[in-house]
Order: structure tokens, then sequence, then C-alpha cells
């Protein structure tokens, strides 16, 4: 059935169940003259208890005369993240039953046209827009872009979250592998006692550093693949759609966990260099 997307333009009640309701797998019979066929969205069939075969009330608003109706379909509409804080309700008709409804002839708000494959879309909406007044005609990416304004801010504030993150995080896990390399001391004079060199204690050092990168690397992408799920399944329930609220992208993972092992080299290296650089006798009286 070609359903025109509409809002809920018009009142809705329901007038109660048809004498008999449709069996599975069967559509109802619809008498196009008498009663207009209605989809109605999954979730305000679930709020307001209607299945296919119901018998509805339909008027425009303000208007004083209803209109019967049926539930001719249940849907699931696409997810969209521009409407989802408004919690409306939408149905759809038949643009002819519509335009009727609302007494309003040959006017509609929105057209979309697809295009052949290969068209350019600028060059058609430019060409469209030539051929009659009162309408503009733009390509879906435009609309895409102008629509998307908010989530390009917030995307960005994100950024800035980000990288306030790592840049304090960087500089925790310095303090923390200075601290663990320094306890070490003794430990790095008994080696340097003993004729181990400067630079296999160095080795040893920064093994010790790679092994605990890894491994702090592998429990955060443990930690938000947990957390994202558990997101996910709230706010989906919360807001009764299939929409995505958090992502972690295999690109993700791998960029953040390149960027832990790189940052633990790094900073594991500059402690042990720091370490090792002390004369033995030093260190051991430091331990001491």
């Amino acid at each position: 059935m070609n359903h025109a997307a509409a809002r809920l333009a018009a009142w809705i009640a329901l007038a109660g169940p048809v004498a008999t309701r449709p069996l599975a797998g069967q559509r109802p019979a619809i008498d196009s003259g008498a009663l207009l066929p209605v989809a109605i969205e999954r979730r305000f069939a679930e709020t307001a208890r209607l299945r296919v075969g119901d018998s509805i009330s339909i008027s425009a608003p303000g208007a004083s005369t209803r209109r019967r109706g049926i539930v001719a379909a249940i849907y699931e509409p696409a997810p969209d993240p521009s409407t989802i804080m408004r919690r409306d309700f939408h149905v759809q008709f038949h643009l002819s039953d519509l335009a009727a409804l609302l007494d309003q002839p040959d006017r509609v708000d929105r057209i979309g046209v697809v295009l052949r494959s290969g068209t350019n879309p600028a060059a058609a909406a430019a060409i469209l827009n030539r051929t009659a007044f009162g309408y503009d005609l733009f390509p879906s990416s435009v609309i895409a872009s102008r629509s998307s304004t908010t989530f390009i801010v917030v995307s960005r504030f994100h950024r800035a979250i980000a990288f306030i993150s790592i840049l304090a995080s960087t500089i925790f896990l310095l303090c923390l592998m200075v601290l663990k390399v320094e306890e070490r001391r003794r430990d790095v004079a008994l080696l340097r006692f003993i004729g181990i060199s400067r630079r296999t204690v160095f080795l040893a050092l920064q093994l010790e550093a790679t092994v605990i990168a890894l491994a702090g690397s592998a429990t955060g992408a443990v930690i938000a693949a947990v957390a994202s799920t558990l997101v996910n399944v709230y706010y989906r329930r919360v807001f009764e759609t299939t929409l995505i609220f958090s992502e972690l992208t295999r690109g993700t993972v791998l960029f953040a966990m390149g960027l832990s092992v790189i940052l633990g080299l790094g900073v594991g290296a500059l402690s042990a260099w720091r370490l090792v650089r002390v004369a033995p006798v030093e260190l051991w009286s430091r331990a001491v």
C-alpha cells in the first residue's frame, strides 16, 4: 500500500473494533468509499490499543464533522534522531484521502523525488526550480546538512571532551609509570651491581610497560563495549526506537588501543631512562 507520510494533523479517536477481525495473514476488506484506510505507527497502536481492522473516527483540526476510518496497517517508522525527543505519534494516509480530510486539495508540504542513477542532483534541482513558482527544490545532501547542524555541534563538543580526556589521562599515566618505575630502584640497583647493562635493564622495564599498556588498552576496550551495549539497551527502551545511541566501531577501538599502547610505551621509556641513567650506588641509597 502506497501511503503519503504525514504527521498527525488529523484528530483520531478509537470508535471501537469492527464486527469481525481479519485472520492472521489476511488483509481486511475495506470499502474505500465509506472508510478511510489508515496506517498507524506501532507505538501509537500500542498506546491506543489498536489492531489491524479496528474502526476509528477521524476529523481534521477544528472540523465539526468526522470520517470513519479503518486501521489498514501497523508500521514501524524509520528511526529519526531529529524527532526522537518530540515523542509525536504518526499515522499515514493515502495522499488523496488526507487532502480531502483537510479540505486542502492540490497542496502538499514536501515531495521526495528519486533521480535515476548518474543524474546530478544539483543540476536537476536547478532545472526543476525554473519550471514553476512557489516551491524550492534541494538535494537530499543539502537538507541533511541543514538538519544536522545540532549533531555537528555535539560532535565537535565530544571531540573537545575526548582531547581533554586524552591529555589528562596522559599526565596521569606519566605520573603512575614514574611511581611504578621508582619502586623498582632496589631491583635495578641489584641488576646493575651484578653486571647487567643499562640497555638490558631499560629493555626489561620497557617490556613491562608494554605488557601493562596492552593489558590496560584491552581492558578499556571491553569496558567500552559493555558500556556502549548498556547505553543502547537503556535508551532504546526509554524512547522505544531502534536508533543506535552509542556505536563502538572497529576503527575507534583500534585507534584507542593504538594510542594507548603508544602513550604507554612513550611514558614507560621516559620513566625507565630516568632510572637507568642514575648510578647503581645512588639508586641503592635512595631505595634504602
